[in-house]
């Protein structure tokens, strides 16, 4: 059982997944749970469930585990059973370690790893050493924090040597050929995916040696050495073939079309390619799809077959989306959103129109009210001037007064009921910009997607109003091959206006934004500002008179250590050692300018450590202090210098309530957005 999960720990560096073992077996533990014969063998039970349960129920019977370890503990005196147990409480903390690296919980995952490792060594069980470690190593490069990655993985590498553990030492040796790649440090990492390859030939492992082929292929085309790639790749699609394991061999054939089609050999990357795409889709593999679309369409755009070019790029647009639920559901939902709002407006325009005619009703019908009382009253006056000598004229004056009388009660009701139909349909109007911020809320990155590509971040948003003309976006964009990072984009945008009015300006330069990198495929900052600034343009010029509304923005590229950054009027800065870095934007908005110019790409080097901001001009704009006055610039970058030993999210609580701070009882000026980003 501890062999099973340790190896099911270690290959989960690979990303792939093991049988899961039967439910049976599951059952028979969880039967024997009921009636131990004492509680030594109860926390082995334990262990047992813990290792080989599904990965949700982890949590719940390690710390079973764990706890009726520390109850044994309290009166246990064999020392080697006291090094079992805390063994058992070491694998039991890795092993919940592992289920939070799974969930994308990384602080967590590496805390109940440590605690693990010390109980491990406490135990001097130096196999719940050596995979704890490698675990460990896995965690630190999924945070790109290469230098523990390493530190950790090479401990686990000498603990496996130490042991004659093969299948560890071959595993790890992949590892840290992983991540060795990953700095591009290509002589390293083919050293080690070598003499992975070395321990599964010795093993006889079929399966982990064609890995070991896939690998060493890519580092290898990786280096210019296209003829060695491919002889890696053939060993390795001989062995898929004769394992019958036709997933990783259309893996296998995506990696050998792209090499030939990288080298101009488009007649073979057509034939392999194809293969990959059919077994691809017999069996499913919408990820693998994704990318033999793309390259089959690279393939038909390089034989002028545009035709089939095309619906291989559809394709590929299409799976990709699918791919990204929340992506593929903000975009259309922001179509709903611009149709929304055009349909808003008129509405708004309407009701605006009813609303002056109520109002103007209103007032007639009080004139007359005004009117009709003064009459009234002025007949009362003559009444009482007559009333000892015109009997008969008092009678018919008592009359008159009775109808004016209930002439005004009708009145009175009629503007009664004027007032409620207003309050009525101001509260319609409200509820539908209410739906309206519903809208344009969903066409904002949620924050996990916003997590899931810049972990160390915040975003702090404070809208003026019910809806905004500030908004943020992000988009993912992934690299040609599936062994490249992904890009990401992210902006922080201030629309023309606020309110209902700024609102539908984002959506449609929200719009212009997503069409210059989903349909034209621009990845350049200062491309996609271009792109955005025509289609947003064009949109505008559509209307019959003059619309000069657009945005500022501060758009960012982020890929590995290497910024890219462009702007409309709005800077990035970078906080270094406790100094700001400032790079300016262009002088000119998204939208109508007289002799516009090309957005310029500004290119930066980041270091670990570096802090990220950009933002819209309504933080620094807001009146407030003792005086009144404006925030200004300056006050903004001396309040981000002084936080910078905070987390981000704490950043963003300490940005927030300075912000109000200052503001006290002024209302809020515009629309305020702010981004971090911590490298």
């Amino acid at each position: 059982m501890r062999r099973t999960y340790r190896l099911i720990l270690l290959i989960s560096c690979l990303a792939f997944t093991l049988i899961i073992r039967a439910n049976f077996f599951l059952d028979s533990l969880q039967n024997e749970l009921k009636n131990p014969p004492n509680n030594f063998s109860k926390a082995k039970i334990l262990l047992s469930i813990s290792e080989n349960c599904e990965i949700n129920d982890i949590e719940f019977y390690a710390n079973q585990l764990i706890s009726l370890c520390d109850t044994i503990l309290l009166k246990e005196t064999n020392q080697l059973k006291i090094a079992d147990l805390n063994s058992f409480k070491a694998q039991a903390y890795n092993s919940i370690g592992f289920m939070y690296k799974h969930q994308g919980i990384s602080d967590k995952s590496i805390d109940n790893y440590f605690k693990g490792l010390k109980l491990a060594e406490l135990a001097k069980d130096t196999l719940t050493i050596a995979d704890i470690c490698n675990n460990l190593g896995s965690a630190f490069l999924q945070q790109e924090d290469i230098e523990n990655a390493i530190t950790f993985s090479e401990k686990a590498f000498k603990l496996y040597a130490k042991t004659n553990n093969h299948e560890g030492v071959g595993i790890i040796c992949n590892n840290l050929g992983d991540i060795y790649q990953k700095q591009k440090q290509f002589e390293k990492s083919l050293e080690y995916h070598t003499r992975s390859l070395s321990v599964w030939s010795k093993l006889d492992n079929l399966y982990f040696k064609a890995i070991s082929f896939n690998n060493i292929g890519v580092i290898l085309n990786k280096k210019g050495q296209a003829e060695k790639a491919l002889a890696n790749y053939k060993n390795s699609e001989e062995i898929f073939n004769m394992l019958k394991d036709s997933s990783n061999l259309a893996w296998t054939y995506n990696l050998i079309g792209r090499v030939y089609l990288e080298n101009k050999k488009i007649d073979l990357a057509e034939e392999y390619l194809t293969n990959g795409y059919n077994l691809a889709t017999k069996l499913g593999l919408i990820d693998l799809k994704k990318y033999l679309s793309q390259n089959l369409f690279f393939v038909y755009e390089g034989q002028k077959e545009y035709s089939k070019a095309l619906k291989f790029y559809k394709e590929y647009i299409i799976i990709n989306d699918s791919l990204k639920n929340e992506s593929a559901q903000k975009s259309a939902i922001q179509q709903m959103a611009k149709y929304e709002y055009e349909k808003q407006k008129a509405v708004d325009d309407a009701e605006h129109e009813k609303e002056i005619a109520i109002e103007q009703e209103a007032k007639e019908k009080q004139t007359i009210l005004t009117y009709a009382t003064a009459g009234g009253l002025g007949l009362v006056g003559i009444f009482l001037l007559v009333v000892f000598n015109r009997l008969k004229v008092t009678r018919k004056q008592k009359n008159i007064i009775e109808e004016q009388k209930t002439e005004v009660e009708k009145q009175k009701t009629v503007v009664e009921l004027a007032h409620t139909e207003l309050e009525e349909k101001n509260k319609e109007i409200t509820d539908s910009i209410q739906y309206a911020k519903r809208i344009q809320n969903a066409i904002l990155p949620p924050n996990k997607v916003v997590k899931e590509y810049l972990q160390e971040s915040f975003i702090y948003y404070k809208p003026k109003d019910i809806v905004a003309g500030d908004f943020y976006w992000l988009e993912s964009v992934p690299r040609l091959g599936e062994n490249e990072n992904s890009k990401v984009l992210f902006a922080a945008a201030d629309c023309t206006g606020h309110g209902v009015p700024g609102a539908m300006v984002s959506v449609v330069c929200n719009n212009g934004l997503n069409r210059s990198v989903r349909e034209y495929g621009l990845t350049d900052p200062g491309e996609i500002l271009n792109k955005t600034r025509e289609i947003v343009v064009q949109e505008f010029e559509k209307s019959e008179e003059e619309v000069k509304d657009g945005m500022d923005i501060a758009l960012c590229s982020l890929e590995g250590n290497k910024l890219q950054y462009a702007g409309a009027h709005n800077p990035l800065w970078i906080i270094r050692d406790g100094e700001l870095i400032e790079t300016k934007a262009n002088k000119q908005p998204i939208g109508q300018f007289d002799n516009p110019e090309p957005y310029t790409t500004h290119t930066l080097e980041l270091q670990k450590g570096d802090s990220i901001y950009i933002f819209s001009d309504g933080y620094a704009d807001q009146f407030g202090g003792e005086k009144g006055k404006k925030l200004k610039t300056a006050n903004f970058k001396k309040l981000l210098l002084s936080i910078q030993k905070e987390s981000m999210e704490k950043q963003k609580q300490l940005i927030d309530e300075a912000f109000e701070n200052w503001r006290g009882n002024l209302e809020q000026l515009d629309d305020v957005c702010v981004i971090g980003v911590r490298i």
